[in-house]
């Protein structure tokens, strides 16, 4: 059953109408008190990742009309999130406003170069939730064209994808990764070769949930009234088979954009991720691991910041599958 149709149920005789469209999507997600703070966190994320992008790439946007973190340069709670200050302009490793040393000029202090932290915190999200994004839809597409051709013709066609997809699959996810961003990078990492190692690294575990969905929905009825109508096996699997297995590959997408973000941190962290001077969250804890003793706050704050991103999409995630799983009840 595809989501936004609608279920009827038998019940002594009488017919009851479920609904498991939209409507009761959200309604089961805002009813959850758990999955609606998820959606209030994924949705400021989401808020805060698309006015960086924006920021991020004004010139690009206005034509040259105005240059790129303008909008930073204009509020005082901003400051340039790349520029490094010169020497006597910027202090490095400001402690926290709270702090006996700090300043409200920088409430969440400074880092080694004196760039306002809190400015490459916020900015740093745009880094972590596009690539999230991305790196899950390339794995997300990928594997649901491949799980839903090799669920629905079998055979031959089957066991051909299914090997290919357990021989990546057979690769730990990290090592994959890290052989694809050095060898299409030519040695130079960036994080755009991170993004598309990432999705590639996906695609067998979607490719295997779509496939077992397809497994069971290709035996349906309404499969094979499709088939005797003369309707093409490309517009059955893209009217009614897929749409039919979707609901449990948008809920493992949901909560897989958390571990996205992560392994991106982590490849950050590594070097093999976002470059300086480009704000990422993941790059700020690999500089700040230097400051442990010195200046404990600089690994805090974009670890929090990882945090709460991933408990947000996990928890909002965990309210969509219930809200999408009718065999789960309320």
């Amino acid at each position: 059953m595809a989501v936004g149709e609608s279920q009827l149920e038998t019940d002594t005789g009488s017919r009851t109408e479920v609904d498991y469209g939209w409507r009761h999507t959200v309604s089961t997600v805002m009813g959850d008190t758990t999955a609606r703070w998820g959606f209030y966190i994924v949705a400021f994320v989401f808020l805060v990742s698309a006015y960086t992008m924006v920021d991020s790439n004004l010139a690009r946007l206005t034509f040259g009309a105005f240059e790129d973190f303008t909008f930073a340069e204009w509020l005082p709670i901003f400051d340039h999130p790349e520029r490094i200050p010169p020497p006597g302009e910027g202090e490095s490793n400001v402690p926290p406003a709270f702090h006996a040393e700090g300043s409200m000029a920088n409430p969440l202090g400074t880092d080694p170069a004196g760039r306002d932290y809190f400015t490459r915190i916020v900015y740093g999200a745009q880094v972590s939730v596009s690539v999230g994004v991305v790196s899950t839809l390339i794995g997300f597409v990928g594997g649901t064209i491949i799980g839903a051709v090799s669920g629905f013709y079998g055979g031959k066609v089957d066991d051909a994808l299914m090997r290919a997809v357990e021989t990546v699959y057979a690769i730990p996810p990290l090592i994959l990764i890290i052989v694809f961003t050095v060898f299409v990078s030519g040695g130079s990492p960036d994080i755009i070769y991170a993004v598309f190692g990432v999705g590639i690294a996906f695609i067998p575990v979607f490719a295997r949930i779509i496939r077992s969905e397809v497994l069971s929905v290709r035996e349906m009825d309404y499969i094979e009234a499709a088939r005797a109508s003369g309707v093409k096996n490309r517009d059955i699997i893209r009217r009614h088979v897929i749409p039919n297995s979707f609901a449990p590959v948008l809920v493992y997408a949901t909560l897989q954009i958390g571990v996205t973000i992560l392994i991106v941190a982590g490849l950050s962290f590594l070097g093999y991720g976002a470059q300086p001077p480009t704000p990422d969250w993941g790059q700020m804890l690999s500089v700040s691991h230097g400051y442990m003793h010195s200046n404990v706050w600089l690994s805090i704050w974009p670890g929090v910041a990882i945090l709460l991103t991933i408990m947000g999409f996990n928890l909002f995630g965990d309210g969509l599958q219930d809200a999408l799983d009718p065999r789960i009840d309320d």
